[in-house]
């Protein structure tokens, strides 16, 4: 996770309010008025009192009733409008922040998040962008309206003598900006850290739902839920740490504005006892500091509070600036496929090398086999035709055109991949075949089904097409997934298939059915085939074998 301080993170969040500033505005309009009108409707009290002992003219007391009644309907109404504009600036950023992640994360698939710990991201797009809320709806405006009500405070408490402002001063700033900077630094990294494990605990609690079936068989659930405790427990008491210093802050808080509100009684004394100011001079300042203190009070609050924040804005930015291993490519012309090479390629993941000096042809309308052993670099050679990584050596080509230099959207309407897990999507048969060609008709569906050796399977379902895939296929087997793969690849049409052990699955009879359409569909497809079965490879025009990451 990359280190920023949180003004840089609070910086970063803030410029993408820049679409909404017209409903910011609004919010710090009205939320100012609203807590102006909330402190002197206590003021106009003061000066009730003042005018009943006869001690001030400065209203009578059917306009300061008025004006009371005026002050507590606009604040009741400026309250809702505020909180309106924020919760709506709040939500609408959310979206946002929720459609540039996506955006980010499809940029950075799949060589950035192969080796991605799956529950961790999962709790960065769902509870840290949610966790933004409070960013975005109480700590914005709230701090503009908080300097711009301490300043009008300032202005008219000093008003009865300079030296009751600068006390009001004092007391904003203290309560305002040095309490939560306390508040922050005593807090340190905690948040971070807790936000973190709680990242680490989704990723165990989803890697444990979904070998859930291997948990039980060799009964390993007593194990699994004493680490899943103790990974609670660690939250708990990380949770129980950082309450203590809420409560800390809130008991300084209460501290900073019992002692302000003494030395703001104290001053407007000693200046009335020695004539510089008057009773009124007394009255005033003393209520109207006592009643002031809500809009910096929320910023004091804000010091624990905002820890979490900016740990889980940190989280959502690290994705958002994660550069991607390969950039998406257009302005280029483009490229009809006719054959791919792979020419002495090398190739490693961090230090490890997979691929050395690996050099392939694929003449146009061929089949070529690739056999080896796990782990030799097949699926890998692949993913580079896919251009899902770059090579450190060596060139990849399509149509004699490196694969870099070729539009990322023409590159994969050239290129099908069926990997050795297929993913479905909790939809119909249908909807999840159509993923590979959004316009399809039904004809051309089944049609790929049949290739692909699942059409009477799907027929034989109660709903056939429109029956609905269990979310992450689990209601299909591992064949039947794997065979609407193939499907998938078959309807997508494109001239060049790179399939990775694509009847590994499979029965013989099945096998034979999808390597007869592969063959028959030769004729004007070219295909790389991935496969450890000797039978598989009876369909290749030529077999390449690859050893520990070299060609033998």
């Amino acid at each position: 996770m990359k280190k920023r301080s949180n003004l840089k993170v609070m910086a970063r969040l803030i410029t993408l309010v820049k679409p909404l500033t017209p409903y910011m505005i609004c919010a710090i309009i009205m939320g100012l008025i609203g807590h102006l009108t909330a402190s002197f409707i206590t003021i106009f009290g003061g000066y009730a009192v003042l005018d009943v002992l006869g001690l001030s003219t400065k209203m009578s007391l059917t306009f300061i009733f008025v004006s009371v009644c005026v002050f507590a309907l606009l604040r009741g109404v400026l309250r809702y409008a505020e909180q309106s504009c924020n919760h709506y600036i709040a939500f609408k950023l959310l979206a946002i922040i929720r459609d540039k992640v996506f955006q980010s994360l499809r940029k950075l698939c799949p060589a950035k998040l192969e080796g991605k710990d799956k529950g961790n991201l999962i709790s960065v797009i769902t509870s840290d962008i949610e966790l933004l809320e409070v960013f975005y709806a109480h700590t914005i405006s709230p701090i503009v309206i908080a300097i711009l009500f301490s300043i009008i405070l300032c202005i008219f408490i000093g008003s009865y003598h300079f030296v009751l402002g600068i006390i009001a001063f004092l007391a904003y700033v203290v309560l305002g900006v040095i309490v939560p900077v306390i508040t922050s630094k005593i807090g340190g990294d905690d948040a971070k850290e807790f936000r973190g494990k709680s990242g680490n605990l989704s990723s165990f609690v989803l890697d444990s739902m979904r070998g859930l079936f291997e948990i039980m068989q060799y009964n390993a659930g007593e194990s699994r839920l004493n680490k899943m405790n103790e990974a609670t427990d660690s939250l708990s008491k990380d949770e129980e740490r950082m309450k203590k210093t809420a409560g800390k802050n809130a008991a300084a808080t209460a501290s900073v504005i019992l002692i302000f509100d003494i030395a703001m009684l104290f001053a407007s004394s000693m200046l009335y006892t020695k004539g510089v100011i008057g009773f009124d001079g007394v009255v005033i300042p003393v209520i109207a500091m006592m009643s002031s203190f809500g809009p910096v009070t929320a910023l004091a609050n804000l010091g624990s509070t905002l820890q979490n924040t900016f740990a889980s804005g940190n989280r959502v930015l690290d994705i958002l600036d994660e550069t991607p291993v390969t950039e998406e490519i257009d302005g280029f012309e483009e490229v009809t496929f006719n054959g791919a090479s792979a020419k002495n390629v090398s190739f490693s993941y961090d230090k490890e090398l997979i691929l050395s000096d690996i050099s392939v042809n694929v003449p146009k309308n061929s089949v070529v086999g690739i056999v080896g052993k796990s782990g030799s670099g097949k699926s890998t050679l692949l993913k580079l035709f896919m251009r899902f990584w770059n090579t450190q050596k060596g060139v990849v080509e399509i149509s004699n055109t490196p694969v870099d230099k070729i539009n990322t959207s023409n590159l994969r309407d050239m290129e099908s991949l069926v990997t050795q897990e297929t993913h479905l999507f909790h939809d119909s048969i249908a909807n999840n075949l159509r993923i590979a060609k959004l316009d399809a008709t039904d004809e051309e569906i089944e049609n790929a089904c049949k290739k692909a050796s699942v059409h009477d399977f799907i027929l034989s379902l109660p709903n056939g097409y429109d029956t609905q895939v269990g979310e992450l296929g689990d209601t299909l087997s591992g064949g039947e997934r794997q065979r609407l793969g193939l499907a998938r690849a078959f309807l997508h049409d494109a001239p060049f298939m790179l399939l990775d052990e694509p009847t590994s699955n499979l029965d013989s009879l099945n096998e034979a059915i999808i390597l007869k359409s592969l063959a028959d569909e030769s004729g004007d497809k070219t295909v790389v085939l991935v496969s450890h079965r000797q039978s598989t490879m009876r369909i290749a025009d030529e077999v390449y074998s690859v050893e520990h990451g070299r060609m033998s």
